[in-house]
């Protein structure tokens, strides 16, 4: 008895449409595999039932798969090769660069002590241990930083101190009443020699004198002065 031919069209019995759909969608499946083993061909199938659950086939990764495909549909319709090829790159590289930022953002939740339940205890004991390090590092730099304003405080304080001691001395030379040298020094200096000068020691001891004692009165003081600067002949 020959099969009969089965027209193509939707199958109105629920149960009936299901069941073809399994047994069908089984021997889809084993065709491909079949097709990528003998022919040595990169296939692949992506099936959604009618209820919306995925059945798929991939003789390679799948998401390469679906990559060289979106590849060439693009070639196909800018047909330029290059502009194709770059955006493969550049979506490698998108893929890529999503790929490490979600696990860094990992790294740093779990560093933060979050997420930890899907860890090992090996892996633990390793986040544990980059801690302990991070730590131990941070410490040694806030000591480090710590002793660097003691040992700057410590010199602004010698330092103070130098010129609390230098101001003490100029208070006590000022307490003492000693003065800066004056035009009295100098005719100190000139007993030692009056001969050399052409005066008389009287004349030296007696402009030594004046010095010592403030000017002398107004109303000879001027006179007597002079009198003393003349030389004895």
């Amino acid at each position: 008895m020959a099969r009969t031919k089965i027209k193509i069209k939707r199958i109105d019995n629920i149960t009936a449409r299901q069941v073809t759909f399994s047994k069908r969608r089984r021997g889809l499946l084993k065709k491909a595999e079949e097709l990528a083993v003998l022919c040595d061909a990169d296939v692949a199938l992506i099936i959604f039932s009618a209820t919306g659950k995925l059945f798929e086939y991939a003789s390679s990764s799948m998401p390469e798969m679906l990559g060289r495909y979106k590849l060439h549909s693009d070639k196909s319709r800018d047909k330029v090769d290059e502009p194709s090829l770059n955006l493969q790159l550049v979506e490698n590289d998108d893929v890529r660069l999503s790929k490490e930022i979600n696990d860094k953002n990992d790294e740093l939740r779990q560093l933060s002590g979050q997420d930890l339940q899907g860890l090992t205890i090996d892996e633990l004991e390793k986040l544990e241990n980059l801690l302990q390090g991070g730590l131990d590092r941070v410490i040694k730099t806030k000591d480090e930083k710590i002793g660097n304003e003691i040992f700057n405080l410590q010199m602004k304080g010698a330092k103070l101190m130098e010129e609390n001691k230098l101001l003490k001395e100029q208070m006590t030379i000022l307490s003492n009443g000693k003065k800066p040298r004056s035009m009295c020094t100098d005719a100190g200096n000139l007993t030692s020699n009056p001969e050399d000068q052409g005066q008389s020691s009287e004349s030296v001891t007696t402009n030594v004198c004046s010095c010592n004692s403030g000017p002398p009165p107004e109303d000879d003081g001027s006179i007597t002065s002079l009198k003393l600067g003349l030389p004895f002949n």
